[in-house]
């Protein structure tokens, strides 16, 4: 390292600002999006809100409740800290919104390295509190019985316990990776292979995935391949199909990417169908895209 590099690295020279003046906490008392508009559109406009969170005020505060302790941090004599529910509202606006920290910053008055810091915080925070409630795959025949009658109810296919699909989630190419995050699409990514039930809720999840990948291949290294291909998964005993006499398995419905098994349902081969295939397909793949695309 040379001397003018090594003095650029530890210039000595005081900073200008401590804190930038619009980015003090009066500021953002009077000016940032968490104490003025957020509070605003709570009490005048609910349904502005939910576009603007992606939730209803109800369920923000029971995010804060639940996590706030795992957010606060220790005043200092220099400043107070964030508030849990800033950092919380800057989070979910980012994940809402797509908004870049550069821009968030200027929206909530919050120092953009500040930001880069508490947003994986607080989503390892919800994820640690709220993962065994929320995402719960079923372990007994009785409650695989209730999505398949769900899904039969509402997407006229009977048997079905899950949807399952992969998709890319866009990502900075990892240093020294290579091409091994380079999905088929373009860009690179890791992939969230995720098992859905007919209300669009997340039943099982398989995260991290290479984006070189392909969603069988995830699949195939999966623990729920393992419980499927053996039986120890709960799934109910083969019964007969509305109006037919002859028992049929119960299954997880799946794109043209999974190989046909006992367990797992997939499209018709596109050449040469019959109508009724045509349907078939029609309503497999039509049910299945409205989940896979929430």
């Amino acid at each position: 390292m040379t001397e003018d590099e090594f003095n650029a690295l530890y210039d000595k020279r005081p900073r200008k600002f401590w804190v930038k003046p619009w980015l003090t906490e009066q500021h953002r008392l009077l000016f940032g999006q968490y104490n003025r508009l957020i509070n605003q559109l709570r009490l005048e406009d609910e349904a502005s809100f939910i576009n603007f969170i992606r939730m209803p005020p109800q369920l923000f505060d029971e995010i804060l409740q639940r996590i706030e302790n795992r957010m606060n941090k220790r005043a200092t004599n220099f400043r107070r800290p964030l508030e849990a529910g800033l950092k919380i509202a800057v989070t979910l606006r980012h994940i809402a919104s797509g908004d870049k920290y550069s821009s968030l910053q200027y929206n909530f008055r919050c120092g953009r390295s500040t930001i880069t810091k508490f947003v994986p915080e607080v989503c390892r925070a919800i994820v640690d509190e709220f993962k065994d409630e929320v995402i719960s795959c079923p372990t007994t025949s009785e409650e695989w019985r209730k999505i398949s009658d769900e899904f039969y109810r509402r997407w006229n296919v009977p048997h079905a316990c899950g949807a399952i699909d992969g998709k890319h989630v866009s990502i900075r190419c990892p240093p020294n990776s290579g091409s091994m995050f380079y999905n088929y699409k373009g860009f690179y990514s890791i992939v969230l292979l995720g098992l859905v039930d007919a209300d669009y809720k997340f039943l099982w999840v398989d995260s991290g995935g290479n984006g070189a990948m392909s969603d069988a291949q995830i699949y195939n290294a999966s623990e729920l391949k393992y419980h499927l291909q053996e039986g120890t998964i709960g799934l109910p005993n083969p019964e007969p199909l509305p109006n037919d006499d002859k028992d049929m398995p119960y299954y997880i419905l799946g794109d043209d990417a999974f190989g046909l098994r006992t367990y797992l349902m997939k499209p018709y081969s596109q050449r040469y169908m019959t109508r009724e295939q045509l349907v078939y397909n029609y309503v497999v793949e039509n049910a299945f895209g409205i989940m896979a695309s929430r």
